[in-house]
């Protein structure tokens, strides 16, 4: 028997699950439209979906947000619908042979600073900042980054004194350990600088290829975080970044020297990056944006993965698929030689819009305005000279003198000409 949710949304196949629930693709019954549903059993220890719907209601409008469709209980079930979306940076990390472009990168960083300035700029820290929580959008929104899986999300603020909350220790760790912010693994209460922080891993991520801390052992997850901490705390910004551009190493050094309740310049680290990107040359900024369908349920099952949307096939899908049949004329390289001559790309899904390019269906409906203005003003054209003449066969002369219709006259007939 079919299942319908929000007496709207056909619920089809299973796409992806994690710790929260199951995620499954379901259809509007009137608009046919593909959505997302995030499904949570009532009974869970420690439900959060309901929590999380509460978050998208807040953040709904802004760019980069997927818009939330339905949220409620359905028989044991609490769930939430909302936009479907494409692959994640992850998986797209992974596609690539676990290497981005320092073009990528770059923009990458522009839209995702972009993104959690908007969080905190509604009250919320989103605690969880890791390449699975930004996805890319699908069909028309193929070149927008978004942010997803709020669920950790906590306020920064009191919604009615707007008072910043208080400066805590002995706090447990929340989020993710490889993109952990340093005062995070200390017990420190998390503030806006804990989630840039933790951006900056997830770029330099993308940049190396993987942390110095990924892939230690340990008997226990406690000594398991005990030993990341350690690592991370003992390797040095300069040696972290090392063999990359200054501006990284910058934008930790900003991090680590923002206090508690201080309010971030996202703006500044937006330039650093902005300046970089023109300083290496890379002026290439133009894109044509593919679409990347959903090609089928996910197999990926790990308890810690938070996400909306994962192709189960990213890593299978062909070159055509992801890039086009013309890659080699519309993308550009994110930078992974795979040893065989051929690179994969990304930056062709990615749009940046801090160079303001257009991309071709921008063009063709900035000519369809053209058009239609065009016509529109012919059409008031002909409708002025039509009542001018009903005008003018009714005219009875009403001015001081001969020379004051003559100059009338003369003004029509002028005005007819320069146009």
């Amino acid at each position: 028997m079919e299942r319908i949710l929000g007496e709207k949304f056909k619920l089809g196949r299973k796409i992806g699950s994690g710790s929260f629930g199951e995620i499954y693709l379901a259809t509007h019954i009137d608009t046919f439209e593909n959505v997302a549903v995030k499904i949570e059993n009532r009974k869970t220890k420690h439900p959060q979906l309901l929590y999380e719907a509460k978050l998208y209601n807040i953040l709904q409008g802004g760019s980069g947000v997927a818009n939330m469709k339905w949220c409620g209980v359905d028989g044991e079930d609490n769930v939430l619908i909302i936009d479907l979306l494409g692959p994640s940076l992850e998986d797209l990390f992974v596609y690539c042979g676990r290497k981005f472009s320092l073009k990528t990168v770059l923009m990458l960083a522009d839209h995702m600073i972009t993104r959690i300035e908007y969080v905190h700029s509604k009250g919320f820290l989103h605690r969880d900042i890791k390449p699975d929580n930004f996805l890319m959008g699908l069909g028309r929104k193929a070149n927008t980054v978004y942010i997803i899986d709020f669920g950790l999300a906590k306020r920064f603020r009191d919604p009615t004194t707007n008072r910043h909350i208080p400066y805590r220790e002995n706090k447990n760790l929340t989020g993710t350990a490889r993109y952990a912010s340093c005062n995070t693994h200390l017990g420190i209460e998390q503030s806006r600088r804990d989630d840039l922080e933790s951006l900056g891993y997830v770029l330099l991520y993308f940049l190396r290829g993987s942390l110095p801390w990924q892939g230690l052992k340990a008997a226990t997850k406690k000594q398991k975080y005990d030993k990341i901490c350690e690592k991370k705390l003992s390797t040095r910004i300069e040696v972290l970044c090392k063999s990359h551009p200054v501006e990284f190493a910058s934008y930790f050094h900003y991090c680590h020297s923002l206090t508690f309740d201080q309010r971030p310049d996202y703006g500044f680290l937006k330039r650093l990056f902005r300046d970089l990107f023109t300083r290496e040359g890379v002026k290439d900024a133009s894109y044509s944006a593919k679409a990347i369908e959903p090609r089928g349920p996910s197999k990926n099952t790990h308890q810690d993965v938070h996400m909306q949307f994962r192709s189960s096939t990213i890593q299978n899908m062909s070159a055509a698929n992801l890039m086009g049949e013309h890659a080699e004329t519309t993308y550009v390289s994110c930078g992974l030689e795979n040893g065989t001559g051929t690179s994969s790309s990304l930056d062709g899904i990615l749009k940046t819009n801090f160079l303001g390019q257009v991309t071709g269906m921008g063009i063709l409906l900035h000519s369809v305005v053209i058009l239609m203005s065009c016509f529109l003003f012919l059409l008031l054209y002909l409708f002025w000279i039509k009542a001018l003449e009903v005008h003018l066969d009714n005219f009875e002369p009403r001015f001081p003198g001969p020379s004051e219709f003559e100059k009338y006259c003369n003004m029509v007939v002028q005005s007819f000409y320069m146009r």
